[in-house]
């Protein structure tokens, strides 16, 4: 498989995550919450990074430290939510640097500087090998089936929480479900976009949607199309001026997002000004 293909597929594969999961974090309100767990993945990374040079462990990549504390990060916010009623920013800053710490003092100890981890913190998709990309399509089929299964629900829950509970549906269980899914979507995210800036990629192309459409299905659509062409530009910049690729992508979607409130301005002005009196 070529570069060039590889590359793309790697872009459709991350986008489709960002496009669907995406949406429900911007409609539920649940960026930061979102952050939280992509800044709290860096602990499990930096353990396995340090528990495999170490102890010369290498089946223990960073990846699956990411897969298990972004999850264990999710679970830990949704039980702390609904058990303890503490104040959810709280929540997030705690999550959020807890495990932006253990991840920095565990990598301080790890002998001798890697790339791979650095890959993670500031993205790189021509890291992307034909594995990841067997994985990645096995996750999106997975986000892909679950929605399908609980498109009502994750509605339901988002919109209107309490009406939901009214209707017999068992809103913690779904909720520890979603924020599963947005764990899943992180870790794939951070295959391209880093740690550092993957809430960019998450929740921008999905609140540009959201410019243009109220309803979640094609609000799910144009985010996966949005995100994919953020994603090709951000390649084709990053090339061109040679920039890291993340950070490309990542001021590539904030400047669409940007233009976009700009635009939709001015529109809403010259309507105003041409409305009869």
């Amino acid at each position: 498989m070529t570069l060039f293909l590889t590359t793309v597929l790697t872009a459709a594969l991350t986008s489709f995550a960002s496009g669907i999961i995406g949406s429900y974090v911007v409609v539920k309100r649940m960026v930061f919450l979102s952050g939280s767990i992509a800044h709290s993945v860096l602990g499990g990374m930096g353990l396995f990074l340090w528990l495999s040079k170490t102890y010369d462990l290498p089946f223990l990549k960073p990846i699956y430290g990411a897969f298990l504390t972004a999850i264990l990060a999710a679970f830990l916010l949704g039980w702390i939510e609904h058990n303890y009623k503490q104040r959810k920013d709280a929540i997030i800053a705690s999550i959020w640097s807890t495990g932006m710490a253990v991840g920095v003092i565990f990598i301080s100890l790890t002998p001798g500087y890697n790339v791979e981890l650095s890959n993670f913190l500031f993205g790189n998709i021509l890291w992307v090998s034909g594995s990841d990309l067997m994985l990645l399509f096995v996750l999106d089929l997975f986000i892909l089936v679950s929605v399908a299964i609980f498109y009502n629900q994750f509605l339901a829950l988002c919109l209107d929480e309490e009406g939901a509970r009214l209707q017999k549906i068992k809103t913690s269980l779904l909720y520890f479900f979603l924020l599963t899914l947005v764990a899943i979507s992180i870790v794939l995210l951070i295959q391209i976009i880093g740690i550092i800036l993957v809430l960019a990629l998450l929740s921008l192309p999905p609140m540009i949607a959201g410019q243009f459409t109220k309803n979640l299905m094609p609000m799910m659509g144009l985010s996966f199309l949005l995100s994919l062409i953020l994603s090709l530009f951000g390649l084709i910049f990053s090339f061109h001026f040679d920039w890291p690729i993340g950070a490309t992508i990542a001021l590539c979607c904030s400047f669409a997002y940007a233009l976009t409130l700009i635009l939709k301005k001015i529109v809403i002005r010259k309507l105003s000004l041409n409305k009869p009196y």
